[in-house]
């Protein structure tokens, strides 16, 4: 794998040969990424996969013209010719009068941030086996498993390179590891299945192999055996690990393109009121050792910790350049950027916070409802923020926590849910998108 300032090497050639060629303006991005895998089932060794690869985007700008184009070879005759097609594509591609780099003086000066987020390491095959071994021995070792769909431990290193023509050129190296297990419940046709897994950056931070698999075996024998639930109006809880969904939606919603297309729920919901005055959803990129953590975004623009939701009021879009000159409005830093396509938008490490009580505070005074750990299938429009999917999980009877139930559908609008939603207090960062168990009263509840 190339070294960092290589990678930026590449990129910023890529870039002037552009210009020279006749672009009026241009930007590249490189990537590469080397990763190990190793995955075992029933306590044997089942594959060991590495794999390494680099690409390289270009985008140039002709005019009001644009044209992407990448590819995974760098010889020097290939990328030559690359530039030369990506300028004959702009100059035929139509006009768009939002098109261009982002503003020059938004750009990052100085030095990239230094988030941590890359430890340095590159653990052999052997130790990764044992981890993955590890998982998958606890998990089975969970009274009441009965097979196993295997453990993996994975261990990568990346580096994005972005370079610009009118004055950015910044560099990420991360590392990241992985491990999970997934497991069976049950016999016959009652088996039931549930997972468990953690990622960090640096190796030191991954949860122990013993702690991820039993949690994996636990899930899947409390699945066993699942009821059906009443139909009606009822209180939702959503486990963390479904939970953030919710967050998701009103990002997709909120992001500069829907705004500008005019195919957003929250249209008009600039500066109001959408959450509970108590809860804030933040995104932190400038996190240490965060899982989605970045200096720089997509566009070249310094990246800062926001409030997107403040005490319960959204403070605004997430916007790349095109989207925020469509608006009038300024790009706000979430740009993401692959070697192919005009960026987009995303944020980093989001989580949801201001929660009160534990999760038993939470649930005390629910006579009859649902905790839902697992939510299928896609039924969310976000024109008008209807909400519909499957959903398996738990009853909850009288304050507690009682047996599993499965093949049901819950459903609402996202405004109404968001207003209605409250939250614990059990905030974990373990995710890129983190958020404690949540509440949403009067969902219509289906069962199947």
């Amino acid at each position: 794998m190339l070294k960092p300032h290589e990678a930026l090497d590449r990129a910023e050639n890529l870039v002037s040969q552009a210009i020279k060629a006749g672009a009026d303006a241009a930007d590249a991005v490189y990537v590469c990424d080397a990763s190990t895998e190793v995955q075992v089932r029933l306590g044997a060794l089942e594959d060991v996969a590495r794999s390494e690869g680099e690409e390289i985007g270009l985008r140039v700008f002709v005019g009001q013209r644009s044209a992407t184009i990448s590819s995974s070879s760098l010889n020097p005759s290939i990328l030559a010719n690359l530039v030369s097609r990506a300028i004959d594509m702009a100059k035929e591609a139509p006009e768009d009068q939002y098109a261009g780099l982002a503003p020059q003086d938004r750009l990052l000066k100085g030095d990239v941030p230094d988030l941590d987020v890359d430890d340095g390491q590159d653990p052999d095959p052997a130790l990764l086996r044992v981890a993955a071994l590890e998982c998958e021995d606890a998990a089975r070792a969970v009274a009441g498993v009965t097979n196993s769909e295997g453990a993996g431990a994975s261990a990568a290193r990346s580096i994005f390179a972005l370079a610009t023509s009118h004055g950015f050129a910044g560099v990420k190296s991360s590392t990241g590891y992985g491990l999970s297990a997934s497991v069976l419940a049950g016999e016959g046709d009652a088996k039931e299945r549930d997972y468990d897994w953690r990622s960090a950056r640096h190796l030191a931070d991954l949860d122990s192999a013993a702690a991820i698999g039993r949690r994996a075996g636990e899930r899947a024998v409390k699945r066993v055996n699942p009821g059906s639930v009443k139909s009606g109006a009822m209180p939702v809880v959503f486990d963390p690990r479904v939970g953030s969904s919710l967050v998701g939606h009103l990002l997709g919603a909120i992001s500069g393109s829907s705004i500008a297309r005019k195919t957003s729920f929250l249209l008009d919901a600039n500066g109001t009121a959408l959450f509970d005055s108590s809860l804030s959803v933040i995104d932190d990129p400038l996190r240490p050792r965060g899982l989605s953590s970045r200096g720089f975004d997509g566009e070249g623009l310094p990246t800062a910790r926001r409030a997107i939701i403040e005490k319960g009021v959204l403070t605004g879009w997430l916007m790349e350049s095109a989207s925020a000159r469509q608006l009038g409005l300024q790009p706000t830093g979430h740009a993401s950027r692959g070697v192919s396509g005009a960026p987009g938008v995303s944020t980093s490490n989001l989580h949801l916070e201001g929660g009160s009580g534990s999760v038993a505070d939470l649930i005390r005074d629910i006579k009859y409802g649902v905790y839902v750990h697992e939510l299928v299938g896609q039924g969310v429009n976000l024109v008008t923020g209807d909400y519909s999917r499957g959903a398996a999980g738990f009853l909850i009877l009288d304050g507690e926590i009682a047996g599993p139930v499965s093949e049901f559908t819950i459903a609402g609008n996202l405004k109404d849910m968001f207003t209605a939603m409250v939250a614990a207090v059990d905030l974990e960062f373990i995710r890129s998108s983190n958020v404690p168990t949540l509440r949403i009263d009067g969902m219509m509840i289906a069962s199947a």
